[in-house]
């Protein structure tokens, strides 16, 4: 039986709680290789102490609730609404664990406190060579400083003002700034996502989750729309 028809068949029986135990373990077998991929991505921003597997494990109860939430009434995409769910299971393992040393945990909170009084002096966010000059710090220095603090801009998917079209437009410029691999760049994204984190934690549940798909799991809107089941 293929994918699709095993989703349908395990999401018409009513209800869930009578249907066959292995019929779910097929379904999690089937979609097993999404945990990995969804895991790999998430430790490739970890330190090496934390163990593949663990993820793995975390993700499983991820696709569980996946499998038992998704609505194919709805025309959206299993994959798409599985990957959320699993990412989302993984980071509130990870939080759970207080995984992060506590070295790396003061070290992030001492630049965030040399940034924002920069900001505070100067009105606008501060430059690289600003923020290391502050610190006494040579810009390779800087830079390992800004690798080692990056895994704690992990965020909980779940983790409230909107924002206005130039807000988004800035924000996703940002984010697209990451790529190009400048921890600079990439510590700006940290400081966006903790904005947008705290802007959202108290949106209603769907809105949340439009905000989570755009601005982290770079989603398009139609690809949004196809989750959500709503036009752009």
């Amino acid at each position: 039986m293929s994918k699709a028809n095993l989703l349908k068949k395990y999401s018409k029986e009513e209800p869930k709680k009578n249907i066959k135990r292995n019929q779910k373990e097929e379904l999690i077998k089937e979609y097993s290789p999404l945990i990995k991929f969804v895991a790999q991505k998430i430790a490739i921003r970890l330190p090496p102490n934390i163990e593949l597997d663990d993820l793995i494990s975390a993700g499983s109860i991820g696709l569980m609730d996946a499998i038992d939430k998704w609505d194919p009434t709805r025309d959206n995409k299993f994959k798409t609404y599985a990957e959320f769910r699993i990412r989302g299971a993984i980071l509130d393992e990870l939080r759970s664990q207080d995984w992060v040393p506590r070295s790396v945990r003061d070290k992030s909170k001492a630049l965030d406190r040399t940034i924002a009084a920069l900001e505070n002096e100067l009105g606008r966010y501060p430059t690289e060579e600003e923020i290391s000059s502050r610190l006494n710090m040579p810009m390779i220095e800087f830079h390992d400083l800004v690798n080692q603090v990056r895994p704690v801009s992990l965020l909980s998917i779940d983790d409230q003002p909107t924002f206005s079209d130039s807000d988004k437009k800035s924000i996703a410029n940002l984010l697209e700034g990451a790529k190009s691999g400048n921890p600079f760049n990439q510590l700006n994204v940290k400081v966006v996502k903790d904005v947008v984190a705290k802007a959202i934690e108290e949106l209603p549940e769907r809105q949340r989750l439009v905000l989570s798909l755009y601005y982290f799991e770079d989603l398009n809107l139609k690809e949004i729309g196809q989750v959500l089941r709503v036009t752009e």
